[in-house]
């Protein structure tokens, strides 16, 4: 339950969506974190409804979305989404999103833009302050500043109002009328934002992992530099549930590669596995070395634990029939994980691997509607692709 009106104040997907609509130009400047109930978020509404009036196929100013949405205001959201630590999910989403749109980006765009992209924000849970306090320190215009000024964003992108520079700025009240003022020049909490020169970390910490169990990617931007590489036995289990009575019961209390399978979008949509976060903690505060490593998601909520995630192909046999590498590990077998050298490798033997058969999934959770989504589920992509059923079924048809 949210304490008010408005988006959670913890930086996930929901408000890295908020962020990257700026960063792509489909807001009204300064509009992303402006707490409802207030006098300025009426008159943003008030003024986004007369953008939305003058920019119609009707008026001079015809912007609609499909002129809006290029190659350049999708890197733009990937770049702010790096360079403020934002959620995982958006390595599905925008995948999706540009798919829509006819564009192709992958993990290997994200892991080579997270090398140039320094980290310039610390928003919870990768900082201690929520996105109140990162708006309050000077948000998004800041951020669009910083980028621009560093030539590390498009500022030739066809926005909703003005050009991207525009975003540079935040939204203020004088005498009851909304006005736009210069984003702060120095940030107003260091420990919250700080500029291009002087950033948090060099890079945007997400990067993309390869090797003989797929393709996965992992937010490295809360994660000690000491936790980059972890190797260990894995633990292997079939849903979060199954983690946490492990857990209570003390047999995770070792170095351990904790294995979450069958939880892709074929599987069962790709639910949240934000309830490892806690017991995977513990367990790395006591000194153990510990990963998770899924088909599933943990969006922005992997925080400190090292969280190899959306591994692909997922453990679930794909329509050709062929069940993912993860199937095939077994309790015991030793893992690597290591955000450094970009590696995800089962340390098995080529020939002990090849006499092994895969794993069978559980049955398919029931109830509560989930009968109803079982047909997108079943044509659902990978996640590298989005998971999404729509865009797949288009992709068959058109070719």
């Amino acid at each position: 339950s949210y304490h008010g009106a408005g988006t959670c104040t913890f930086y996930g997907t929901a408000n890295s969506n908020q962020m990257m609509m700026e960063l792509m130009g489909l807001h009204v400047p300064g509009s992303a974190f402006t707490n409802p109930g207030t006098k300025l978020r009426q008159e943003l509404t008030r003024a986004a409804t007369h953008r939305v009036a003058q920019i119609g196929w009707d008026g001079d100013d015809y912007r609609p979305l499909s002129r809006c949405i290029d190659e350049k205001a999708i890197v733009n959201a990937a770049i702010g989404l790096l360079a403020t630590g934002g959620s995982t999910n958006h390595a599905i989403h925008l995948p999706a999103i540009a798919r829509a749109a006819g564009i192709i980006i992958d993990w290997q765009d994200f892991d080579e833009l997270s090398h140039a992209v320094p980290l310039l924000a610390r928003v919870y849970p990768n900082g201690a302050g929520d996105v109140n306090n990162f708006h309050a320190a000077g948000g998004i215009g800041y951020v669009v500043r910083e980028l621009l000024g560093a030539g590390l964003l498009h500022g030739d992108v066809l926005t909703v109002g003005g050009t991207m520079a525009d975003y540079a700025s935040e939204p203020v009240l004088v005498n009851d009328e909304l006005h736009w003022q210069a984003a702060p020049a120095e940030s107003r909490d260091d420990n919250m934002l700080r500029p291009a020169a002087a950033p948090f970390s060099p890079d945007g910490g997400m990067r993309l992992l390869a090797g003989n169990l797929g393709r996965a990617i992992i937010k490295t931007s809360a994660v000690a530099e000491d936790r980059w590489t972890i190797e260990a036995p894995c633990r292997i289990f079939d849903d979060q549930n199954q983690v946490l009575a492990a857990f209570k019961a003390g047999e995770l209390e070792r170095d351990v590669v904790v294995v979450v399978r069958f939880q892709g979008p074929r599987a069962n949509g790709m639910p949240e596995l934000h309830k490892l976060t806690p017991a995977l903690g513990v367990l790395q505060d006591k000194g153990f070395r510990v990963a998770l490593l899924t088909d599933g998601r943990m969006s922005g909520a992997s925080g400190k634990v090292p969280a190899v995630i959306h591994l692909s192909p997922e453990a679930l046999p794909g329509t050709d029939g062929a069940s993912g590498p993860l199937a095939y590990l077994q309790d015991g077998d030793m893992v690597r994980v290591c955000a450094v050298n970009g590696e995800v490798v089962a340390l098995v033997d080529d020939a002990i691997w090849a006499a092994r058969t895969p794993a069978v999934a559980p049955p398919p959770a029931l109830g509560v509607g989930r009968e109803l989504f079982a047909l997108f589920r079943h044509h659902a992509d990978e996640a590298e692709k989005g998971g999404s059923a729509v865009l797949a079924a288009m992709e068959a048809v058109t070719g």
